[in-house]
């Protein structure tokens, strides 16, 4: 196929068809081989295409040879991309560049980018194909330089926060501020002057957003809102982070639940017959664009706005500027600092299939926090990761932990976390049903597991266990499970031990420490309604 697309390519028959079909072809590693060693190292057919009278060849021939990695090609395609007047396909003599090390171009690619960004006077057809180019020159910059990051510095004293929690056990997260004003959220709560230090290390949120002050930003026209959000987004970037030059960000659209409108056009727009699903649309009124195109137009006109101190990076960013979509039309804005602003979890590294969320191992600490005991001797039957354990630890000091689980590869993360983490654990592959101990535990902590292998004791803990986490769950065998859990446990715990139970099967619980003698049930905290996660503190004792 490959042999017979050059051919004809080479005897000017249907060139740009069989360009397209070589350069699918190419896709494979094992076809370039291939294909190269066709050529056997001449190109010269092939870089003759880049002077062909249409532009669509010579776009086509362009990404053909970038996949040829041969370092040779690049001054030649380089020399062709500085020579093109259709602007339409520059940026696709980048992207075959990009294929090659570019790097001895490095100046002359930046010069090349701050010409483009100085003039103004591109027509609108004509800034669509200019802001591509310079999007792609911009990726080819930073992968010279390497990205810089800003260092975070604080920014003022006290900040306006939205804290995204846990929508039914806001008050845990509340509870822990103690300067700003608070006000409840559907979805978490907002503090207006929250002091950053105090708040920052909170570990029952999971994500903090800072609300924008903008003029009206309007959804119908991504030129304008990106114009209206350079100056802002600068501001905030400059205040919360030390250093110079650009700041590296991303856009994330949002609708909902207060852009209903933009669902209902996109599912209208289907109903037509577009083909094109509501993920890939964003739609406003009568509005209707691809996302990737509405994102390119509206980062563009934001990097023009700040003169190129704002530069869009889609997988190393500073800086998310979420957009979440209005009845009216409008956007709200919200910004969200990278990964390296919020270390809290940094120690989790590795997961397994459903390990519970770092967020809410520590939701769970804290909600059961009066009952906890420094320096306890805690056990963890079902540890998966580690997460709980090491979140206990962080909440109330403890003294020997030891975690089980029968799956492998959960142990072996298990440890890595830990040893991140600066903890101390006693991990063992072990099934909990038999495990032995010398001394008894003061302490039960543990995310329950959500489903068993049909006709087994054995369990599939939260952290997964080797079985396939599609397998349909065998309510019986769960319920068993349950059952056996409370009837042994006891034998590893001192007669006032406490378990910290975190369940999605809050009526096993239940049922479990009524057929049992020696627990009861001390409080319980509703986490989801839809899947009944619950949060249960049981103490040992006369039911």
């Amino acid at each position: 196929m490959i042999k017979e697309c050059y051919e004809k390519i080479c005897a000017g028959d249907e060139v740009r068809a069989n360009l397209i079909s070589l350069r699918d072809e190419l896709k494979d590693e094992k076809n370039r081989r291939e294909f190269a060693y066709l050529l056997g190292g001449d190109f010269s057919k092939l870089c003759a295409l880049l002077k062909h009278e249409d532009p669509k060849v010579r776009k086509n021939a362009a990404l053909v040879l970038g996949k040829l990695e041969s370092e040779d090609l690049l001054p030649v395609l380089f020399d062709a991309y500085r020579k093109e007047e259709t602007l339409f396909i520059r940026a696709d003599y980048l992207k075959a560049m990009s294929e090659l090390d570019f790097r001895p171009l490095a100046d002359q690619l930046e010069t090349r980018l701050a010409g483009l960004r100085e003039v103004t006077s591109w027509k609108p057809e004509e800034w669509k194909h200019i802001s591509e180019e310079i999007r792609v020159l911009q990726a080819m910059v930073l992968r010279c330089h390497g990205i810089r990051h800003h260092r975070f510095s604080g920014g003022r004293e006290k900040e306006d926060v939205i804290l995204l929690t846990n929508r039914r056990q806001r008050e845990a997260t509340a509870e822990q501020i103690s300067k700003g004003k608070i006000t409840m959220l559907a979805g978490g709560l907002r503090v207006d002057g929250a002091p950053l230090k105090e708040i920052r290390p909170i570990r029952t949120y999971s994500e903090m957003l800072f609300p924008l002050k903008t003029e009206a930003l309007p959804a119908d026209s991504p030129e304008r809102c990106g114009e209206l959000l350079a100056k802002p987004v600068l501001a905030f970037a400059d205040r919360i982070y030390n250093g110079a030059g650009a700041f590296l960000y991303r856009i994330e659209l949002r609708n909902g639940a207060v852009g209903a409108v933009a669902e209902t056009a996109s599912r209208n727009h289907q109903a037509q017959g577009s083909g094109n699903s509501a993920r890939e649309l964003f739609c406003v009124g009568k509005f209707k664009e691809k996302r990737g195109v509405y994102l390119r137009r509206l980062s563009s006109a934001m990097e023009r706005a700040s003169d190129a101190r704002l530069v869009n990076s889609v997988n190393d960013y500073e800086i998310e500027i979420r957009l979440v979509l209005r009845r009216d039309g409008t956007f709200a804005a919200m910004l969200k600092l990278s990964a390296s602003f919020d270390d809290r979890f940094a120690y989790r590294r590795e997961q397994v299939a459903a390990s519970i969320a770092p967020v809410n191992a520590a939701l769970t600490v804290r909600l059961a926090q009066p009952w906890l005991m420094e320096n306890a001797q805690i056990l963890d039957p079902f540890c998966g990761v580690g997460t709980m354990l090491i979140e206990r630890d962080r909440a109330v000091k403890a003294g020997t932990m030891y975690g089980l689980d029968i799956f492998a590869e959960a142990i072996d993360k298990a440890r890595r976390n830990t040893e991140r983490a600066g903890c101390r654990v006693n991990y063992i592959q072990r099934d909990s049903f038999t495990f032995q101990h010398e001394y008894l535990f003061d302490e039960v902590i543990t995310d329950m597991p959500r489903s068993v292998s049909a006709g087994t004791a054995v369990s599939t803990t939260a952290a997964g266990t080797g079985r396939d986490p599609a397998q349909t769950p065998d309510r019986r065998a769960l319920r068993r499970l349950y059952q056996e859990f409370f009837a042994t446990i006891g034998r590893l715990l001192k007669e006032e031990a406490v378990l910290v139970i975190y369940t999605t099967e809050p009526n096993y619980v239940v049922e479990s420490v009524r057929s049992v003698r020696g627990y009861r049930i001390e409080k319980s905290f509703l986490l989801n309604e839809k899947n009944h996660t619950t949060v249960f503190v049981i103490l040992r004792g006369e039911n």
